[in-house]
């Protein structure tokens, strides 16, 4: 999956939540999109997404929560280790309280703090706030 796709999907988010809409269609689907979602579900920043016919072009619905103050994907490889994810974190986020690293990890898609727990490292796809 290209990174540019990922980064589209969530430049449409934020300009969703920005304009107070409560859904946003994002075309088309991957794999990693509905991953990134997951995460962004399971923290309580998105209400919830459904996927529409994934083996095709498809498209995911999303409803939004109106938490998202900015989401971006890092578009170039960028490869870091357990160690080293407290120190990114603090470098992109705005503050220690809240917004997430996503990380591709050889154990699936997961946030800076279940790859912590895990001690495992990866590639850096994107974080919200």
């Amino acid at each position: 999956m290209g990174r540019r796709i990922l980064n589209e999907a969530l430049s449409a988010i934020v300009n969703a939540e920005r304009r107070g809409k409560s859904t946003v269609h994002l075309n088309p689907v991957s794999s990693v999109i509905s991953s990134f979602l997951h995460i962004m579900k399971h923290r309580g920043y998105i209400k919830g997404f459904q996927v529409y016919d994934p083996h095709r072009v498809g498209r995911i619905t999303v409803e939004l929560h109106g938490r998202i103050n900015n989401c971006k994907a890092i578009t170039y490889r960028q490869d870091i280790k357990a160690k080293d994810i407290e120190a990114y974190k603090s470098r992109t986020l705005p503050t220690r309280q809240w917004g997430y690293v996503v990380i591709t990890t050889p154990d699936g898609v997961l946030d800076h703090e279940e790859a912590i727990k895990r001690n495992v490292g990866g590639q850096v796809l994107g974080y919200f706030h």
